[in-house]
């Protein structure tokens, strides 16, 4: 019976993929079993390329909601199931003694009401943590419209929390998702980020006084999610969401979810579109150019320009558009110049900054240092010295055009 549940649970928690590395520090207490480390424990792969295992799964997929979009949603016929907090609790210790998992990423559809749903996450995460000393990593979605009485408690047994945004736009929730609101998903991300905040202030203080630590709140973080293509905002709208998100909740990150098209309703695009995962592949190129090279949203697109090439990545393409910054010397070139160079990560930028105290860089030197040379020797010089085939800038951009490949499409990247 338990596994019955398991199976239709799990199956019903897929298209969730907002959980990546855990970024934890959480320590096992004698007796205990179990820890979080900063490398990371996710479903899939963690920031150095391993790849991991959580017991990924809904609490519950029966639900009072009807969006549009979900499987889960009330008017489909398909088969329903509920943990109690106690089966949920014990099969996760089951999996984890037996090192099938590292881990718990736990959800769920709406029980009741987001406050009834919450609670019994509450009581199973509090039997993993309690009961059985349970020091693993577990991320917790917050259930929309949940009061924050309710997401104190649960935030100081997780160690990531997310809040599914789940569409772009206020009106593409009414017509999607009506029972929830802007109001009901930012509320709790507002709510978490400023305790992860006031955590954090509060352990600066702790360490200046030698004084003993409050519990932790959420240390790794949180996180959210946006469906992609199945409502009519552009990458520049979405882009420009995502850079506000980050902005405004500290956001360790966003997720894109293509659509995929699992019910027919009127409102969502026919059920024969192909996922875009192209357009999510991108997106998520264009959000590390966010989150970690210093651009802007609105250097990546525009009004004018408000989707993102599929034949470019988007740090190539904003380099064809913006050669009068081109080329870049690597031996006199701040970092931060360096990082917009098309074929330089934000590792080899670092150690090319690092390389040139030593001695003068010349071209054959870069490749070693994760330079892909295919892309950067047109935008690059060393010493004034360039290498990079002489084309006209249509050449070029046809030269460095391509599609990824569907593995490219599903590994981890650095998108230099």
């Amino acid at each position: 019976m338990l596994m019955q549940k398991l199976a239709i649970l799990a199956d019903a928690a897929k298209y969730d993929v907002s959980c990546s590395s855990s970024g934890s520090e959480r320590k096992n207490q004698p007796g205990g079993v179990g820890n979080a480390y900063t490398a990371g424990i996710c479903h899939t792969w963690t920031d150095d390329g391993r790849c991991v295992s959580l017991l990924k799964t809904l609490f519950s997929n029966e639900c009072v909601y009807d969006c549009a979009y979900c499987v889960n949603r009330r008017s489909n016929d398909r088969p329903r199931a509920t943990f109690t907090p106690q089966e949920l609790a014990d099969l996760t210790i089951h999996f984890y003694r037996r090192n099938y998992i590292e881990g718990l990423f736990l959800s769920s559809c709406v029980l009741k009401t987001p406050d009834d749903t919450m609670t019994e996450l509450i009581r199973a995460v509090t039997i993993l943590r309690k009961d059985y000393r349970f020091g693993g990593y577990i991320h917790a979605k917050a259930i929309p419209g949940a009061s924050r009485e309710l997401i104190e408690p649960l935030g100081r047994l997780v160690d990531r929390m997310s809040v599914n945004i789940e569409l772009p736009t206020e009106e593409s929730l009414s017509m999607l998702a009506p029972q929830k609101t802007k109001k009901s998903i930012l509320a709790p991300m507002s709510f978490i980020s400023g305790r992860i905040e006031e955590r954090a202030s509060e352990k600066r203080a702790q360490e200046k006084r030698l004084a003993v630590a409050a519990p932790a709140f959420v240390p790794a973080g949180q996180t959210t999610q946006m469906i992609i293509g199945a409502t009519p905002e552009t990458d520049f709208n979405i882009l420009r969401l995502s850079e506000a998100l980050y902005g405004r909740f500290s956001l360790k990150r966003v997720y894109y979810s293509a659509y995929l098209p699992v019910n027919e309703e009127r409102n969502l695009p026919a059920i024969v579109t192909p996922p875009p995962l192209l357009r999510e592949h991108r997106l998520y190129q264009a959000d590390w150019l966010l989150r970690y090279y210093g651009f802007t949203s609105g250097e990546i697109l525009d009004e004018s320009l408000p989707s993102l090439d599929d034949a470019l990545d988007p740090k190539t393409a904003w380099a064809l558009r913006n050669m009068q910054f081109f080329p870049v010397d690597v031996n006199s070139a701040p970092y931060e110049r360096i990082l917009r160079v098309p074929g330089i990560g934000v590792r080899s930028a670092k150690r090319i900054v690092t390389a040139r105290r030593a001695r003068r860089l010349r071209h054959e030197d870069l490749k070693s240092l994760g330079v892909v040379m295919k892309r950067a020797t047109h935008f690059l010089t060393c010493d004034g010295r360039a290498e990079g085939m002489l084309f006209s800038l249509e050449k070029l951009r046809r030269f460095l055009s391509g599609r990824p490949s569907v593995q490219q499409l599903t590994l981890p990247f650095d998108p230099v």
